[in-house]
């Protein structure tokens, strides 16, 4: 049950409906209020004569009819607006970035303002009567619908000018890396959890099959640990949060057969059509990866974007350093009753470049960056098992530049770069003039010899 509430708070929280509908309703309960203080006469005659709109009705109902009429044709074209520059970030960045515009607080803000305003209008509206009806205009709603429709215009301007932002590459690389750092901060340790499986868990196994399907979106380990301790047996999941749960494969295994099992683990599990990073560190990285590949594709060929999203996974495995990815191992009375297959290192830095390297492998300037990301990296980590996993990649750049590469001046940059990481794996960062500026003064001093002899054959 609580992984189901996660996933509804969840759906609650990117739906983009959720906020303007709240501004809708505020402006609906708004202009009854009002109107209500406005029959009260509890406000003031000379406010009315002298800070509040004092015409007719006829002038009322006109500019009310005004107002809402303008309102709704702005809201028709920030939603064209909005729909654009959805296109425009599917084609360019991905479908699955679209979650980050719709959302975005202020594109809801926008939209739900001026719908707002539009109800608003409409309630006040249907309150304004003539002399021959029995005479009633409400000053102080009028008034609060002149000043909604200046900040109606004030949100007009900032809608254009926070759309043209959005739509920036750059901006969307820096919320995705912001999302990446947000979910390694929830979903690791500060603590190293020295926590081992033993040797007979889940031996005799019992399987467990599952006959829903979709993606795993949470996971309540909690809970489901304490029911199997409750019920003295143990419990091996053969899936994480963002895994495809297939019908009718297993889905668990369990060290001995318990009545209700089956049922306590679709309680504890939430599915649903798309994955979420909420629950899933993999999901937004590939968020980012997906950015860089695209960059990298022929139809697109923009090699600075995916620089630029290489930068912000160097920048998250920096995060990652001081921090420990989860065991997975939950015990009850120190003995292990579940089991969870987390990421580890190795898969995330997988996640990260195999993709990327694999579509750059014959561009030597993102091959270049790759290495360069790594070697900062690797200044920072000294974690032996994560500097191991490292090294590999480096190798592999390295590899793939030897046998796609056809330009020696380019294969000889990569080399340099792979030896700068070499030197920082096994020596660490340098200090004033010490290994790392020897190699680039060399590395610079090797450039600026190949640009003199080619001034000089000019």
């Amino acid at each position: 049950m609580t992984a189901r509430l996660r996933r509804l708070i969840d759906e609650l929280a990117d739906a983009f409906w959720l906020f303007p509908a709240m501004l809708v309703l505020a402006g609906v309960l708004g202009a009854l209020a009002l109107v209500g203080l406005d029959r009260s006469g509890l406000v003031p005659g000379w406010m009315l004569e002298e800070w509040f709109y004092n015409g007719g009705a006829t002038g009322a109902r006109t500019l009310l009819g005004t107002v809402a009429s303008s309102i709704i044709g702005v809201a028709g074209t920030v939603f064209s607006i909005m729909i654009a520059a959805l296109s425009l970030a599917a084609g360019q960045m991905g479908p699955r970035l679209l979650r980050n515009f719709t959302k975005d607080r202020g594109n809801q803000f926008t939209l739900g303002v001026f719908l707002g305003t539009f109800c608003y209008a409409l309630i006040v509206l249907r309150s304004v009567r003539t002399a021959a009806e029995g005479a009633f205009i409400p000053h102080l709603s009028l008034t609060v619908a002149i000043l909604l429709a200046f900040v109606c215009v004030a949100t007009l301007v900032y809608f254009v000018g926070h759309m043209a932002g959005r739509i920036n590459v750059d901006t969307v690389i820096e919320l995705v890396s912001d999302e990446i750092q947000s979910a390694i901060r929830r979903l690791t340790t500060e603590q190293r959890r020295d926590q081992v499986l033993p040797a007979g868990f889940c031996e005799d196994r019992t399987v467990i099959v599952d006959p829903r399907q979709g993606y795993l979106q949470h996971l309540d380990e909690r809970g489901l640990a304490d029911w199997a301790a409750e019920h003295n047996t143990s419990i091996r999941m053969l899936v994480r949060p963002g895994h495809f749960v297939f019908q009718g494969a297993p889905i668990a295994v369990m060290s001995n057969p318990v009545e209700g099992a089956a049922a306590a683990i679709q309680n504890a599990t939430a599915l649903g059509p798309q994955r979420v990073s909420s629950a899933d560190l993999e999901f937004a990285v590939r968020q980012l990866v997906e950015v860089a590949v695209r960059a990298l594709s022929p139809g697109i060929n923009d090699p600075h974007t995916a620089m630029s999203a290489i930068d912000r996974l160097g920048a998250a495995l920096c995060e990652l350093v001081p921090r420990h990815l989860p065991s997975g191992i939950s015990c009850r009375d120190g003995r292990p009753v579940m089991f969870v297959p987390h990421v580890q290192y190795e898969g995330l830095l997988n996640v990260m470049f195999h993709m990327i390297r694999q579509n750059a492998s014959a561009n030597a300037a993102v091959l270049i960056r790759i290495l360069e990301v790594l070697t900062a990296v690797v200044g920072v980590e000294r974690d032996p098992a994560r500097l191991t996993c490292l090294e590999v990649h480096a190798d592999l750049v390295a590899g793939d530049a030897r046998r796609n590469l056809s330009t020696p001046a380019d294969l000889r940059d990569v080399d340099r770069r792979h030896e700068a990481f070499l030197v920082m794996l096994r020596e660490g960062p340098p200090g004033p003039l010490g290994h790392l500026d020897a190699a680039w003064a060399e590395t610079n001093g090797h450039r600026a010899r190949t640009k003199s002899r080619a001034d000089n054959a000019e």
